[in-house]
């Protein structure tokens, strides 16, 4: 398995090529024919580093290991990656006062992770005349999270839900307040 579908030795088609030695110093420009008998003197592979270049560079190196240290750095580059998820925290315009704080705690706690949440407020049945109720709830419920969390967009209405997404990272405060 060769990562990248990186040429070695026999399988490059370049006639010249450009030489790097295993400590990294420059060889120069050689024949195909003279890299890879200065790779086999050498016990080591030649390996086409960077095929796009004009003449194509080349390493003489232990393919194997090379292998393995590619692997190693994209596992490391996969690790620190963060993927950003919206969690959703659903309300009703009628949420009382503690389940509200509770909610709150959580969407804290979910933006703390670095995810984005999505405060959703439910209209049921006759709740629909009164879409301000929910409006104030959601305003605020933004305005308590504004010191860890911005609004990404003003909140909207879609058929029987009103929401807003807020992302991590407050709007900066000025010093004397």
């Amino acid at each position: 398995m060769k990562p990248l579908n990186l040429r070695i030795n026999r399988e490059i088609r370049a006639l010249k090529v450009r030489v790097i030695d295993k400590d990294g110093g420059q060889v120069g420009v050689l024949t195909l024919a003279e890299a890879l008998t200065k790779a086999e003197q050498a016990g080591l592979d030649l390996v086409e580093i960077a095929p796009s270049a004009e003449p194509p560079v080349c390493k003489i190196i232990d393919f194997g290991k090379y292998r393995y240290q590619l692997t190693k750095k994209e596992k490391e580059q996969k690790k620190s990656q963060h993927q950003v998820k919206v969690k959703e925290i659903k309300i009703k315009p009628n949420t009382d006062e503690h389940d509200l704080m509770t909610k709150m705690k959580h969407s804290r706690e979910f933006i703390a992770k670095g995810n984005k949440v999505r405060i959703t407020c439910v209209f049921r049945g006759r709740e629909m005349l009164h879409p301000e109720f929910g409006m104030r709830i959601i305003d605020r419920m933004c305005e308590d999270l504004s010191d860890v969390a911005t609004p990404e967009s003003p909140a909207k209405m879609l058929g029987r839900n009103l929401s807003v997404v807020l992302a991590p990272g407050a709007k900066k405060k000025t010093a004397n307040s």
